[in-house]
């Protein structure tokens, strides 16, 4: 698999992730540790994904 395919993935999986922290943090539950999780997946994706860009 690409570096530019296995960005993609990993943004996909890291949005919803980060979407799901967020909804938990507020409907008072632990969505720090998921909401961290979710962001590292998207940001880690996303220049992953400009990396094989290139």
């Amino acid at each position: 698999m690409s570096e530019r395919r296995t960005g993609r993935v990993m943004a996909v999986i890291g949005a919803p992730l980060t979407l799901a922290g967020v909804a938990i943090h507020f409907l008072s539950g632990p969505g720090v540790p998921v909401l961290v999780t979710g962001l590292s997946l998207l940001i880690t994706g996303l220049v992953m994904a400009a990396a094989g860009r290139r």
